[in-house]
């Protein structure tokens, strides 16, 4: 189906939503409980992991993405072989954890011949006989939610038999196919709707897990801390966000996310999980700035390639910005101004992005699209370079939570500014984005009246 801006916003969320989860579970794994609102990026956990690094929990999902995205059809027995093909190469070349029956069914493959996705199936469903359904495919079946948008029969299928390439437990597969049909109506409609996929599921089971998310609802997040199994993940993931349902707009991200590991145990997971579902309802541009730029992990990829990868499934084609294509338009004049209330603030075109190192400047703001040359070419440290989906138009319907995003943006201009970085903001021309998201940052800083004269006068427009 062909997705108007918005809904390439939220689809572009989905993989980058649960990273985010992922990398901010990551330090509380297994340890002692934390109070909500205590959870930050600050790496460690069971890898260890640096700050911002995404486990395993994402790790598979870009598995199932990079299938996708490089062509393989997930509704197909060959794009089934892709991704099976795609987990034995994580199992040996970058996996930093692994779950105990993921690893005992890829180790069975390996010793098996035949078709890969049928081999894998089968030393699944015999590992199912123990009946212990882990919640290792609830993890990473978000993604499968953007393989066919239109066709909630095909996401359920798949959902299925991806699940089932390592977790056949009837229990695991019903857990993805709902959590993946709750992610492809949030990207096309924009609402969380989890009860979707009970159509999915025949009776008796649909009355069961009706009856199991009535529970997420109805009891508070604290009580599905027993969430290695799959069922009370799922339960976790969507308590927490149901609890936070109270707050408006892009805000409810972080307040899910923090309810979520403050429940305990398997807080890398469900959060993992919970984030996919938020990135679908908010998108790349209601996903907090400061953490999208933090992300990071295997294989060597950033928060902007997990952006790009989602919508390479979504789109069936790769976006031009996430490409190796330049993004510059060849039609912007220099600028760099320094911002009238904060002078270590320099507001520009794209045109000065290759001049970073001439300006001192240390961390970047982009709220237009860069493609990778341009990315290269700022040259500043890892992670202090954020990208702000910000959509330049005059039709306020382009942007799903503007008045959000510039505030965000702000937000990450002064995080920045206090961990003592030179920050360069830019968009394409200086004429609407980079103007706006000055004046959000003033406002932020409490610097009296007159900001927007002060930063009409200091731009030239």
């Amino acid at each position: 189906m062909r997705l108007t801006s918005i809904q390439k916003d939220r689809a572009g969320g989905v993989l980058l939503g649960q990273a985010i989860g992922d990398a901010l579970g990551v330090p509380y794994e297994f340890g002692a409980p934390i109070s909500v609102g205590e959870a930050a990026m600050i790496g460690g956990g069971l890898g260890p992991y640096a700050p911002g690094e995404w486990s395993d929990d994402a790790q598979m999902a870009i598995c199932i993405a990079q299938a996708s995205a490089d062509g393989a059809d997930l509704r197909t027995d060959a794009g089934l072989n892709e991704v099976a093909a795609a987990f034995l190469r994580w199992q040996t070349r970058g996996a930093s954890d692994i779950g105990i029956q993921t690893s005992r069914v890829l180790d069975a493959a390996r010793k098996t011949s035949g078709p890969l996705a049928d081999v894998m199936t089968t030393a699944a469903r015999a590992a199912a006989r123990e009946r212990r359904a882990g919640n290792g495919a609830l993890m990473r079946t978000s993604v499968v939610g953007l393989v066919d948008l239109g066709d909630h029969e095909a996401t359920a299928d798949v959902a299925a038999r991806v699940s089932a390439l390592t977790h056949a437990d009837q229990r695991c597969i019903d857990s993805c196919v709902l959590w993946s049909e709750a992610v492809r109506v949030a990207v096309v409609e924009g609402r969380f709707d989890i009860r979707a996929g009970l159509s999915l599921i025949p009776e008796p089971r649909r009355t069961q897990w009706r009856e199991l998310i009535d529970q997420a609802e109805t009891r508070p997040p604290s009580a599905f801390d027993r969430n290695g199994f799959t069922v009370t993940a799922f339960q976790a993931a969507w308590s927490a966000i149901y609890a936070t349902r109270h707050i408006e707009g892009p805000d409810q991200v972080e307040a899910a996310l923090q309810t979520v590991i403050a429940i305990g145990h398997d807080t890398d997971t469900i959060a993992a999980i919970a984030g996919g579902l938020l990135g679908a309802r908010y998108g790349v541009s209601g996903l907090p700035s400061d953490l999208v730029r933090r992300v990071n992990g295997w294989p060597g990829l950033r928060g902007r390639d997990l952006v790009g990868l989602a919508l390479a499934i979504a789109t069936g084609s790769q976006e031009p910005q996430y490409s190796g294509a330049s993004m510059l338009s060849n039609c912007s004049p220099s600028l760099e101004v320094p911002h009238p209330d904060d002078r270590e603030v320099i507001l520009g075109t794209e045109s000065d992005l290759s001049r970073c190192s001439d300006l001192g400047v240390t961390a970047v703001v982009s709220l237009s699209r860069i493609g990778k040359p341009e990315l290269a070419a700022a040259g500043v440290g890892s992670g202090k370079h954020a990208e702000v989906w910000l959509i330049d138009s005059e039709n306020p319907a382009k942007n799903a939570h503007l008045s959000w995003t510039l505030t965000d943006a702000a937000r990450t201009i002064a995080a920045l500014r206090d961990q003592g970085e030179r920050v360069f903001v830019h968009c394409v021309r200086a004429e609407h984005r980079t103007p706006a998201v000055a004046l959000a940052y003033s406002r932020l800083r409490k610097a009296g009246p007159g900001a927007e004269a002060r930063i009409e006068e200091a731009i030239g427009h």
